[in-house]
């Protein structure tokens, strides 16, 4: 039997989340008290910017909105109880003026943010991941401030030609895959030129210690590498072709390498027959400068073999050809017609399949007219050689390191370059939970300063999930009963996020206190791992 529902009165509850968390990561890590040392306010405000900034770190990582919908964000969730900040108050002109505020300290923010978080959760930064993405932008910007990093058409990762960008870096540790040092960049900087900068700011991030830095193949240049050896710092990267030819590559023998007990973070769980193999040998190069006077500099040159790039290799160039011989062969049938109808058209049709397909390095073809019929011909085929020549590539590339075989042999060197997927992962929540994808602001101070409360938000995501996982090793364990889907699963910070968004609190009237009506077994739980009682609100 339908029955009809009534109206009753308006549910005064509010959205609480993981609200107590994030206002409790951000008092560890001093965020309120460090804006407000670096950017005061008078006496007479209502807020102040560490407040504002703080409040703006939670949104990204519960429920990540345009800076004009904050406000009401704030109204529907328990703000002014966690955060002890009135939802009234942030309105978008106020979070414009807190953004305007911090921009010209953002990289003393990132440093003090970075080192407070080293010393309050322990975190080893003697290995440091580093590498850099761009952010879409919508707009023009053409009036940008000159001492903030401005959007700049590049090369844009998210494949948005037609949009404007900023890059931004980030250096993750090994240990727990957290973000204690961001940057952002112009939209067309270089990746090379910035490594000395941020090799230079992980320095003095790390302390006297021994620092490694881990890259990608931008790292690797002989300005940089002169400077990370004079500065004492180690460095993994992998070789381009233009340090490591293909014809290196090709005389290498499979059999000259050593077998690596390594598994990819893809294959555990795998048969181990279905695993890819990894195999690794060395040898030593040097690198000369470009001036007379630069020092020669003595690498090792670790060669890396594996069995699941050398297939994927293998098939991406059967499925490339197979898809040129069904172009060529249309372009065979189509010959004389109005498309193709005299020597030139047909030699800029093969110049394109060539091109568009990626097999003009082993294509070769013959344009031709026929002398009775004035029709043009064509002959082609495929260089076997050639082909031959690629295939003994496949599988393999090559790390520099300056790091001394005695302090790690080619395995070990390999076991560190593989952590660099840490900043793959953490680039993936910057840009999936944490909602940027394209960003819209008023201006480049602007877009600079949102870009610091992101990385912070990663920052404090990065670190609530490496403090649960470091709190279920203690108990012997490495899954969380029921988090994924009804099922156990290795905690994730989008997971963790996800499985405390559910909690919800009565705001308090007259002398009654707030309430949270019971949260279920796993919220409490999480909130045990993490150390946190949403009962002690600010």
């Amino acid at each position: 039997m339908r029955q009809r529902a009534q109206w009753g009165q308006a549910s005064v509850e509010k959205m609480l989340g993981a609200l107590p968390v994030a206002a409790e990561f951000c008092s560890r890590l001093r965020i309120r008290e460090l804006v407000d040392a670096a950017c005061p306010v008078r006496d007479v405000a209502e807020l102040t910017h560490g407040q504002v900034i703080e409040v703006l770190v939670a949104n990204r990582l519960t429920s990540p909105a345009p800076l004009v919908h904050v406000q009401q964000w704030a109204r529907n969730w328990a703000v002014a109880e966690a955060f002890g900040t009135e939802p009234d108050l942030l309105n978008d002109d106020r979070i414009g003026r807190a953004l305007d505020a911090i921009a010209p300290h953002l990289d003393q923010l990132a440093g003090s943010v970075g080192l407070a978080a080293i010393e309050a959760f322990g975190i080893d930064v003697a290995r440091l991941h580093w590498d850099m993405t761009s952010i879409s932008l919508h707009g023009d910007y053409e009036q940008t401030e000159p001492e903030f990093a401005r959007p700049r058409f590049g090369h844009p990762k998210d494949r948005r030609p037609d949009l404007k960008q900023i890059q931004a870096g980030i250096a993750v540790t090994a240990d727990g895959g957290v973000p204690v040092f961001h940057r952002a960049y112009d939209g067309a900087a270089g990746e090379v030129g910035q490594v000395i900068g941020a090799m230079q700011a992980l320095q003095r991030l790390a302390g006297p210690q021994q620092m490694l830095m881990i890259g990608d193949s931008k790292l690797i240049s002989y300005a940089n590498l002169a400077e990370m050896s004079a500065g004492q710092v180690r460095f993994i990267a992998p070789a381009s072709k233009l340090y490591v030819s293909a014809e290196t590559l090709a005389g290498l023998e499979l059999a000259d390498a050593i077998k690596v007990d390594y598994v990819a973070a893809r294959d555990v769980g795998k048969p181990a027959e279905r695993r890819g193999v990894w195999h690794v040998c060395e040898d030593a190069m040097t690198l000369a400068g470009p001036r007379k006077r630069d020092p020669i500099l003595s690498l090792r040159r670790i060669f890396v073999h594996s069995s699941a790039r050398a297939q994927a290799a293998a098939t991406a160039r059967a499925k490339k050809l197979e898809r040129a011989r069904e172009d060529l062969a249309r372009l065979e049938r189509g010959l004389g017609s109005r498309h193709y109808p005299d020597e030139q058209a047909v030699a800029a049709r093969v110049a394109a399949i060539g091109r568009a397909r990626r097999v003009a390095g082993y294509l070769s073809a013959v344009t031709g007219t026929a002398p009775v019929t004035g029709k043009p011909t064509l002959a082609w085929h495929f260089d076997q050689n050639a082909i031959d020549a690629e295939a003994a590539t496949d599988g393999w590339y090559a790390l520099l390191t300056n790091l001394p075989a005695d302090t790690a042999d080619a395995a070990q060197v390999l076991a560190h370059y593989k952590g660099q997927e840490a900043v793959e992962r953490r680039y993936q929540a910057f840009k999936g939970p944490l909602a940027v994808t394209s960003l819209y602001l008023k201006n480049n101070r602007r877009i600079n300063a949102l870009i610091t409360v992101i990385c912070l938000a990663l920052l404090i995501f990065c670190l609530i999930e490496r403090q649960v996982r470091q709190a279920l090793a203690a108990q012997g364990a490495t899954k969380v009963d029921r988090l994924y889907a009804g099922r156990h699963a290795v905690p994730t910070g989008r997971l963790i996020l996800d499985a405390l968004a559910g909690i919800r609190l009565i705001p308090g009237t007259g002398q009654s206190p707030p309430t949270i009506p019971q949260p279920t077994d796993l919220q409490l739980h999480l909130l045990a791992l993490l150390d946190v009682d949403p009962r002690d609100l600010r």
